[in-house]
């Protein structure tokens, strides 16, 4: 049996190098152009799943809560962040309207669901839930339209978009609208390839 070492290859300049062995919150940088290498991840994933839940909850206080107060020929009515899409759908936006439904709705619970779906089974029993390598690699794609400035881009778009005739509330939806943008900061910083790390624990070498 001959031993194969554990290699690592630098994204910036694809050198090679031996996969060291880190502790938790450890970086290990490329000497030739400086590029994280790799990171310890220790029990990181324990601490991502309750985080997850909270976001997903105050997800949906924001957005089956009104948010904003809309006036529209004298008469009021509250709505959601949700139903301020389809007023300005309604409203001849419908380009405004679909960038803010991607990117405050589909695009964050969509990496929420999935950050779930994964988490749960490892961090409970230790084990890999179905359709695992496609879904670390959707996160992969969804992470730079989950980033926490495009979520924020998105509810300024559409209060900017109908700010004369709405009026945003100050209740429930706001406040777990700032909740949910101070939590998705930690959780959408827990990069996707950390699973590949829990999920197949590194070793000091393969065997073939």
């Amino acid at each position: 049996m001959q031993e194969v070492p554990n290699l690592i290859a630098c994204e910036g300049c694809d050198a090679l190098y031996e996969r060291p062995q880190l502790r938790t919150r450890e970086l290990a940088r490329c000497p030739r152009c400086d590029t994280v290498l790799d990171r310890g991840w220790g029990r990181a994933h324990e601490r991502m799943l309750p985080l997850t839940l909270a976001c997903l909850i105050l997800f949906a206080i924001a957005n089956l809560f009104p948010i904003v107060e809309i006036e529209l020929q004298g008469l009021r009515s509250e709505t959601t962040l949700a139903g301020a899409v389809l007023r300005l759908t309604r409203g001849g936006m419908p380009e405004v309207a679909v960038l803010v439904l991607a990117t405050t709705i589909l695009f964050p619970l969509s990496q929420l669901c999935i950050l779930l779906y994964l988490l749960l089974p490892i961090t409970l029993r230790g084990q890999r839930p179905a359709g695992f390598d496609i879904l670390v690699r959707a996160m992969q794609v969804l992470r730079p339209w989950g980033m926490i400035e495009v979520f924020l881009l998105g509810v300024l778009v559409a209060i900017v978009k109908l700010a004369g005739m709405a009026r945003v509330l100050p209740d429930a939806a706001l406040w777990a609208f700032m909740g949910l943008t101070v939590l998705l900061t930690a959780v959408l910083s827990f990069e996707p390839k950390a699973f590949w790390h829990i999920a197949f624990p590194r070793e000091e070498g393969l065997r073939q």
